[in-house]
């Protein structure tokens, strides 16, 4: 009988970037609609569709980089991840960083990718 090889995966970094990124993603949908909306009534309503728009990609992003996090095999690719999910954390705060506190945690989560050694 083969033995199986137990792979350590990242989870508290999958977590945390998920949560983020899921925060930041619904603050940007809000931030499009609601911010198009606003600005329709003064004549510049493509400025609220295109801050909505850093926040929709910035949170696609963030939750695709959890989900490669937590399916690499090694940890350089983890760090990897971890620290493209930092950047676009950063980024997310053009259009208030998913409420803030998807900023907050989108940090945390690519900071533990980053420094995460299995």
């Amino acid at each position: 009988m083969a033995t199986r090889k137990r792979i350590n995966r990242p989870a508290a970094p999958f977590i945390l970037e998920l949560i983020g990124g899921l925060l930041v993603l619904v603050g940007g949908i809000l931030i499009a609609v609601l911010g198009a909306a606003f600005f329709s009534l003064v004549k510049l309503g493509i400025v609220g569709g295109l801050l909505g728009s850093i926040g929709i990609i910035s949170g696609i992003i963030m939750i695709i980089s959890a989900f490669m996090m937590y399916g690499s095999k090694n940890t350089k690719a983890v760090n990897m991840w971890g620290v493209v999910a930092i950047i676009f954390s950063l980024i997310s705060i053009a259009n208030g960083g998913g409420f803030i506190i998807g900023f907050i945690i989108g940090i945390v989560g690519g900071v533990l990718g980053a420094t995460y050694d299995g």
